[in-house]
């Protein structure tokens, strides 16, 4: 039997690191053989070692190159795990429209809180990145969502969710939807600031919000 926080700490080494994708492989299905819960690899393994990325990113120790591989690292992990999470499918809870907001193309932790959220029961409509506000509203009324969560890794792009938030209330269906905004430029006080109904700091508070929400619909 392996050491589990070993394991752990070696796959968000290796993520942080950006070393080959071969080597994430083995560690992910190291930890699936030792019993290691999927969310668990996800929130102790992989998100500890995209932070590290995020991290030298601002210190521009790393650039948009570096970002692009550590996407196509987690890519190869989460493919590892998607069959994992979805054997604990429950039944839907609930349909979120998802999206990186205006002017930023980062994607990681967008795909993280999609992968977790659908592997709990979510129906998600994923509108990928750099989405207009109106692209936004147009899927909410369309799906009828009751959430409707956007991500922005830039403090420049995060405005944006404001534009959205505004769009939504001139098409006359905030009301109706909660809108959760998460990413690195986001705070639990800008989402006051923005009148978000709830700021994430990580996928997993993120599919947490979205639960306390649904139960309460539910109730």
């Amino acid at each position: 039997m392996g050491d589990k926080s070993a394991i752990l700490k070696n796959i968000a080494s290796t993520l942080g690191e950006l070393k080959n994708s071969g080597r994430i492989k083995e560690l992910v299905n190291e930890a699936l053989s030792e019993g290691i819960p999927p969310v668990e690899i996800v929130e102790k393994g992989l998100r500890k070692g995209l932070d590290v990325v995020g991290q030298r990113y601002e210190a521009c120790e790393y650039f948009l190159s570096e970002l692009l591989f550590a996407g196509s690292l987690m890519n190869d992990a989460l493919e590892i795990l998607k069959p994992h999470l979805e054997k604990e499918k429950t039944k839907k809870k609930g349909t979120i429209v998802l999206g990186t907001v205006r002017g930023d193309i980062h994607d990681i932790g967008k795909n993280i809180f999609k992968m977790l959220a659908m592997a709990t029961g979510y129906e998600v409509h994923d509108l990928d990145v750099d989405v207009e506000p109106d692209v936004f509203v147009k899927k909410v009324k369309e799906t009828g969502a009751s959430i409707l969560a956007m991500s922005a890794l830039l403090t420049t792009t995060r405005e944006q969710m404001k534009i959205v938030i505004d769009a939504l209330n001139e098409a006359g269906i905030r009301n109706k939807v909660k809108v959760l905004i998460g990413g690195n430029a986001v705070t639990k006080d800008f989402a006051k600031e923005i009148k978000a109904d709830e700021a994430a700091l990580d996928a997993v508070e993120g599919v947490r919000i979205c639960g306390a929400w649904t139960h309460r619909d539910d109730g």
